[in-house]
């Protein structure tokens, strides 16, 4: 399942996170990728001193983490520190699938992938982030502060891009809950919960709801 979070990033925190990545410098992107990645990346990515990178992760992973679509979503146990990359007119990402343990010193499973975009889709053409489904390829190509969440065993790939500059944030996340199928319900239940508990508090059936979503995240989640 493909989820489009909104407004990750505001305005004004765009703004900031831009300040930052340009005071930084990019690098070949291939040093970061796998041996099989490597043969088809064609990208660069940020390198920054440690405070201002912990300034940019702050500002970009923190509204992300707090997202309520987001953490309904992704039920995150643990989230990567991201890796900024750019794509100038030349470069692509070819079909891949992410590696599925990664880190050094805490090492974590990649149930999902999450791209956030960090500049306007009008300023680069190509670039559409293309991810195999059940359903054929989905191309993916949203405004700046919005992200999508997508699952790392799908084989995905960046499209060439042929004008401009497409910046993005991209990170890993280790699910509370393994299975996706499992995830994704939840997901959908929780979205009902909550929209009872808004509209319907002292419902019985809101009652029902809520307790049938919090024992199947006892039951599902893995700690």
């Amino acid at each position: 399942m493909l989820t489009h979070i909104e407004r990750v990033l505001d305005t004004q925190q765009l703004q900031a996170a831009l300040a930052l990545i340009a005071s930084g410098r990019f690098a070949d992107g291939r040093r970061s990728a796998g041996m099989a990645a490597q043969r088809v990346k064609r990208n660069e990515e940020l390198a920054l001193d440690t405070a201002r990178f912990s300034e940019l992760n702050n500002l970009v992973m923190g509204s992300l983490v707090r997202h309520p679509v987001y953490r309904s979503a992704a039920m995150p146990l643990k989230t990567a520190a991201p890796y900024y990359a750019r794509y100038t007119p030349g470069m692509a990402y070819g079909n891949h699938v992410d590696d599925p343990i990664m880190g050094q010193d805490e090492l974590y499973r990649s149930d999902l992938s999450v791209t956030i975009f960090l500049n306007d889709a009008q300023d680069y053409d190509g670039g559409e982030l293309c991810i195999q489904t059940p359903f054929g390829e989905q191309q993916v190509k949203l405004p700046a502060g919005d992200a999508v969440l997508y699952p790392s065993s799908s084989i995905h790939r960046v499209a060439e891009v042929t004008r401009g500059e497409r910046l993005v944030a991209v990170s890993w996340i280790q699910s509370l809950v393994r299975a996706p199928e499992q995830r994704n319900l939840l997901h959908e239940l929780n979205q009902a919960r909550e929209a009872l508990l808004q509209n319907r508090p002292e419902a019985a059936e809101t009652a029902q709801v809520n307790q049938s979503y919090i024992n199947l995240v006892r039951m599902w989640s893995e700690i």
